[in-house]
């Protein structure tokens, strides 16, 4: 079985790239799907503290006039070495937690109009939510002129995800036609 990922490998990957505060590492959490976590304060802020105190990040606080001074996280050798034990390490296997699947185990104790409302209703969501990460994909491309590796790795990344939402797209869609046309 693989290694689960853990906040502290994704805060440590993030921090590879460049220093970031706390709250910078909030904002990377909350702008994207593929890191899972909440990315709330007291998660980043708990796995900060614990690679600190592992020697794996320096903090350096930095003094602001009439604000509260800003706390800056570099990634150290160790930090840097650890990120690349578990980038080596085997990754356990994808686990997807699907509301969708579950609601569906019970759904046909629902009138099949609602079914179908339901189902169209999470359609468009993914409809658009394909949409959102397609522009997400192309602003990204867009910025980087010549890609280094790291920067394909990360566009291989988006695409998988957009996939997988795509795939999901098209099950329902199949599933609504199935459901209406039985």
């Amino acid at each position: 079985m693989g290694k689960p990922v853990s906040i502290k490998y994704v805060i440590l990957g993030f921090l590879s790239e460049t220093p970031l505060t706390g709250y910078d590492l909030k904002k990377k959490f909350s702008n994207s799907d593929l890191f899972h976590w909440s990315g709330n304060n007291n998660q980043i802020y708990r796995a900060l503290a614990e690679l600190h105190q592992e020697n794996r990040v320096t903090i350096e606080v930095q003094y602001q006039e009439s604000k509260p001074p800003r706390k800056i996280y570099t990634l150290t050798d160790e930090g840097m070495a650890a990120l690349k034990q578990w980038m080596l390490s085997l990754p356990e296997l994808p686990q997807f937690r699907n509301a969708l699947l579950v609601q569906l185990t019970w759904a046909d104790q629902l009138e099949p109009d609602d079914l179908d409302k339901m189902l169209a209703k999470y359609e468009e969501e993914l409809r658009v939510h394909v949409l959102m990460l397609r522009e997400q994909a192309r602003r990204n491309t867009d910025s980087v002129p010549t890609q280094p590796p790291a920067t394909a790795l990360k566009d291989r990344v988006a695409e998988h995800w957009i996939s997988f939402y795509e795939l999901e797209l098209d099950w329902v869609r199949n599933l609504r036609q199935q459901i209406v046309e039985p």
